[in-house]
């Protein structure tokens, strides 16, 4: 069978135009829970009020990617933004990309020999006049740096002489981080505390409510084109919220994998048994206190060819 024929049977057999419950973060998803649409809120009047740090963390998969993707597209319009979503690299390497993301003019970049071709001063100066000339402009510039737990400190003290540049009246460079609690951890040791010190507004994403897991399952596919009843049980919508402790990330893989098994099975509702299946099969999920060894292998029977499609890790 060729790759691409589990999902588009799947699609085909529940009315779907796209893959609902993908693990790429696709802002067409976005699903606009309070505390989701909240944080999304904040950090818009932070960064329009001039503020010069804010901070957003949450466990992975709590959807800080796609929070983050949609903070970069309301600010697309008003702001110049500069968006870092690996920073695990060197202090050069983070200012080269920060002047790559800027589009500055080539000679002010640091050159390709490393440190030893590389002014500091230099470049802290031309990045300095870059930010200047867009202040002028009335263009604000704001630093998006996601996974920002891979900075450690010495990256942190780096991004903070970045925000040393400002007028008398306001910062010339704002910047959001984005971060597993590892950021937290890292930003309450002392080294750090200068940085702390800045940051004037902090989110941190929970995982979702069982109410809020029913309704984003349903907003999912809705969004997919799905026009039918809601395809969950209320059993299977429990044992799905409960498994994936209400992680969004989770939560899609454990709703594909059932309605996979629905659709082996030529049916087009997921029951308690089906989504126990899917828990039993999926990584990181919650199982639970009693043993199911009867329920082992019935994704087997249907096939994980599509979760290899999905590119999904085993």
């Amino acid at each position: 069978m060729a790759r691409s024929m589990p999902a588009a049977i799947y699609q085909q057999h529940f009315g779907l135009h796209e893959p609902p419950f993908g693990i790429t973060p696709n802002t067409g998803f976005f699903y606009a829970h309070p505390a989701h649409r909240q944080a999304l809120d904040t950090l818009l009047v932070a960064l329009r009020s001039g503020e010069g740090f804010v901070k957003v963390t949450g466990e992975v998969g709590t959807g800080k990617t796609l929070l983050c993707r949609m903070l970069l597209n309301h600010l697309r319009e008003d702001f110049v933004t500069a968006w870092i979503p690996n920073p695990r690299m060197s202090d050069l390497g983070l200012w080269t990309a920060v002047a790559d993301e800027l589009e500055m003019p080539a000679d002010d970049l640091p050159g390709e020999d490393g440190r030893a071709g590389f002014d500091e001063n230099r470049f802290h100066k031309r990045l300095g006049a870059h930010l200047v000339r867009q202040h002028a402009q009335g263009r604000p510039v704001v630093l998006v740096i996601d996974e920002a737990q891979a900075l450690g400190v010495e990256g942190l003290e780096t991004v903070r002489l970045l925000t040393n540049l400002e007028t008398e009246r306001r910062k010339l460079l704002q910047v959001v981080l984005f971060g597993q609690p590892e950021l937290d951890a890292l930003l309450r040791r002392d080294e750090a505390r200068q940085l702390r010190q800045r940051i004037t507004f902090a989110q941190r994403l929970e995982p979702l409510s069982r109410p809020a897991v029913a309704e984003y399952l349903d907003h999912r596919l809705r969004r997919a084109g799905y026009a039918g009843s809601q395809p969950f049980t209320p059993g299977a919508l429990r044992i799905i919220a409960r498994a994936s402790g209400g992680i969004p990330r989770l939560v899609n893989i454990l709703a594909h994998k059932s309605l996979m098994l629905a659709y082996g099975r030529g049916g087009r509702r997921v029951d308690r048994r089906l989504a126990r299946l899917a828990v039993a099969d999926t990584e990181g999920a919650r199982r639970p206190a009693a043993p199911l060894p009867w329920l082992l292998g019935g994704l087997a029977a249907v096939g994980l060819a599509a979760g290899a499609w999905w590119g999904w890790p085993a």
